[in-house]
């Protein structure tokens, strides 16, 4: 038996070597292939600083923030950016991605003005040789001397990355959570509120990976097809139309707060572009000399979370006549009803007139009619404000509908490198299971081969320790959750 069980134990030893020099053998083969790739769409998440809003929001300085450039909220204290853009080295782990968006904090107002106003906008985070920063855009008023200074890229907070190796990713980028402090350029960027060193909220982003198609140049999109042979635009047709519209607010961020805790889905086309959602596909009919219009949208967004909230918009249309527009919805929730009148929002025949083939209302202030308060179940009151709404309409195959913001793939199951910190301890930490606990992760882009060879080798390590368990206990408990495939 002793000797069975020292052929078994060189056995294990042997796999184990085998598998450690073959892994060791891919490894730079796969590193040598990672080309240089540029970051094209994603989103970052962040508070900036939660106590910072409550004092704005609050009864000392009874101001209030303001969105900007298509920044959007999640959750009741995270501010939204978007069109992540940049470069990524897969060899070094060298990382940027600039965002769009911005916010702006207002409070303390004396006569006409604020005496607190503050922007920060169009975040960049830079990574490299195992450090990370947050750059922005500040614009704000000193207290005291009221002084207004505008600086652009200030390196607002340094961010702490350390266990996070960003080295081989291929796939989308995810750093969650990562502790931010305020560095003393950003301290005196942010109107002196706060000391170097401050702590402020975590920052978590996303971001795609798009392979360069040669030395410095990424690759080519696919041109837009051209319009159909002989055919000519018609009349009053609409060939394409998308409307946007956030709902509201408020509302979103209830729904994704902490007393909700719940969630929206997009289905049948429709797309969130972070402050708003589209419904695109509009079909229809437009006059341009009596200046109305009577589109259809695809697309349902549905609302869900604690406490009874269900609530399903769809079969988008909307309306224009007599200076007037109106946006009908599909409603399931509370009570339901088929092409609701939600809100209304004003349609001047000045700005209805098409321009290069688009026809184009952006953010016109929206008000809930009585139907639409139904609908919401009486949470608003019929004419309280709704979220801006936008309406794009094409007449011509050559016109082109505005881009929607880009937030990019899904940052869950990313990719690329992923981290996120420790509650705890407030460490960064290299890739996290659903369950919390965190892990080395393997090497991203390593290959179907590496990624074989490493499950049998994980997969011989759960029968090892459930052989010794069942040898120590005679118990036949199941693998421990830590070594679960995530």
């Amino acid at each position: 038996m002793r000797s069975f069980g020292k052929v078994r134990a060189v056995g294990r030893t042997g796999a184990v070597a085998v598998l450690t020099a073959l892994i060791g053998a891919l490894l730079p083969a796969a590193a040598a292939h990672a080309e240089d790739r540029t970051v094209q769409g994603g989103r970052l998440d962040w508070g900036i600083k939660s106590s910072f809003q409550s004092y704005v929001t609050g009864p000392i300085a009874r101001g209030s923030s303001t969105l900007e450039d298509g920044a959007a909220t999640v959750g009741g204290s995270q501010f939204r950016f978007h069109s992540a853009k940049g470069s990524y080295d897969p060899q070094s782990g060298k990382f940027s991605a600039g965002f769009s968006g911005g916010v702006h904090f207002t409070g303390h107002k004396k006569g006409g003005s604020y005496e607190l106003d503050l922007t920060v906008s169009r975040p960049t985070v830079k990574v490299s040789g195992g450090s990370g920063t947050l750059y922005a855009d500040m614009v704000s008023k000193a207290k005291g001397t009221g002084k207004v200074t505008s600086t652009p890229q200030v390196p607002l907070a340094s961010l702490d990355i350390s266990g996070i190796d960003m080295r081989g990713g291929t796939g989308p980028i995810a750093l969650n959570n990562l502790p931010a402090k305020l560095t003393s350029q950003g301290a005196k960027a942010f109107a002196g509120y706060y000391t170097a060193g401050t702590a402020l909220d975590r920052v978590s982003l996303s971001a795609d990976l798009a392979a360069k198609s040669g030395p410095g140049k990424p690759a080519k999109k696919p041109k837009p097809k051209p319009p159909e042979p002989g055919r000519k635009a018609e009349a009053g047709r609409i060939e394409d139309a998308a409307v946007d519209w956030g709902v509201r607010r408020t509302f979103r961020e209830y729904v994704t707060g902490t007393v909700a805790k719940g969630e929206w889905k997009l289905t049948g086309g429709a797309q969130d572009g972070g402050a708003l959602f589209r419904f695109p596909a509009g079909k229809g009919t437009y006059d341009e000399k009596k200046h109305t219009l009577d589109a259809d949208f695809a697309g349902t967004v549905r609302f869900t979370g604690k406490h009874g909230l269900d609530l399903a918009l769809g079969k988008v249309a909307v309306q224009v006549k007599d200076g007037k527009g109106t946006l009908f919805a599909d409603v399931d929730g509370v009570s339901s009803a088929k092409r609701a009148p939600l809100v209304t929002f004003p349609a001047p025949a000045g700005r209805l007139g098409p321009k290069n083939g688009l026809v184009r209302l952006t953010e016109e202030p929206s008000k809930l009619t009585a139907e639409g308060a139904e609908a919401f179940g009486g949470m608003y009151k019929a004419g309280s404000a709704m979220d801006p709404l936008s309406l794009a309409v094409t007449l011509d195959a050559d016109a082109k509908l505005p881009a929607l913001p880009d937030l990019g793939s899904s940052p869950k199951r990313a990719g690329g490198p992923e981290a996120s910190a420790d509650p705890r301890t407030g460490n960064a930490a290299r890739s996290a299971d659903s369950s919390g606990s965190t892990s080395n992760a393997v090497p991203i882009g390593v290959g179907a081969g590496v990624a074989v060879l490493l499950a049998a080798a994980v997969t011989f390590g759960v029968v090892r320790k459930k052989r010794a368990t069942r040898t120590a206990t005679e118990d036949t408990a199941t693998p421990p959750t830590d070594l679960t495939p995530s």
